[in-house]
């Protein structure tokens, strides 16, 4: 049986819109965003029905810019937890359990209904990691702004060569894209001149992709200079759809700290 979606349906009255009128303002929305739907009654009332669980990213961003509301304050899949990471105590880290929080899109229902619903996610993203470093004792961040190319549902990224947060440190993640789950590998080569003297990492990742198609967010797995198993937050945010080359130099920068 269908849940409907109360807070969804309660949000467009407080708004005085019928759902005629939430329609057409979704339609309005894409197209001044640039990103056109075809947005109707019968689709608000699947919505509000609860016969579609999870809005097409499309639709999630006119949503969001409609009601000036996120989209998991409008009934729909909760937001991702960013978890932090913290010394094992045996020279490696885990993730702080407490902030480790799985979020209802992960149910096989929440799967189902966005299977076939995900747009294209080539672009240019930013890449953050976070990794527990057992010699300083201290915890840091990774960033990359990197180039994402979707050929079905294979995702490629390749970090821009003067937009890592620390130089020379390029990275590349092979992905593979299943409903809004990303599996897959990444590898990073360390900058020669370094704390970590050019060495070579590389590991397992995975990421739950968020309603507005615009955030992953997920974990990294991976081993630590003692060869024991490392894990820890990685997300990746979406900055441009273009792939141009005015655009790529546009993002070939170092990420701010």
């Amino acid at each position: 049986m269908n849940t409907p979606n109360a807070k969804l349906r309660a949000v467009r009255m407080g708004l005085l819109m019928s759902q005629d009128d939430m329609a057409r303002a979704l339609r309005e929305a894409g197209a001044s965003a640039g990103e056109p739907n075809d947005a109707n009654k019968r689709l608000v009332q699947r919505w509000e029905g609860g016969t579609t669980a999870a809005p097409r990213p499309v639709y999630a961003r006119a949503l969001e810019r409609v009601t000036g509301l996120p989209i998991d304050a409008l009934g729909f899949a909760a937001p991702l937890t960013l978890a932090s990471v913290q010394s094992d105590g045996h020279g490696g880290h885990d993730l702080e359990p407490s902030t480790a929080t799985a979020p209802s899109s992960t149910t096989p229902a929440a799967q189902t209904a966005t299977r076939t619903q995900n747009g294209n996610y080539s672009g240019i993203w930013l890449s953050h990691y976070e990794f527990f470093s057992s010699g300083r004792a201290n915890t840091f961040t990774g960033k990359h702004y990197v180039v994402l190319l979707q050929h079905g549902n294979k995702l490629t990224v390749r970090s821009l060569p003067g937009a890592s947060l620390n130089p020379n440190s390029p990275l590349t993640m092979d992905l593979t894209l299943d409903g809004n789950v990303v599996t897959g590998t990444w590898v990073e080569e360390t900058a020669s001149e370094g704390y970590y003297a050019g060495a070579r990492y590389h590991g397992a990742i995975q990421m739950l992709i968020e309603p507005t198609g615009r955030r992953m967010v997920g974990k990294w797995l991976g081993f630590g200079k003692e060869f024991d198993v490392n894990t820890g937050p990685w997300t990746l945010e979406f900055k441009d759809a273009n792939t141009n080359k005015a655009a790529l130099e546009k993002w070939n920068i170092q990420p701010e700290a």
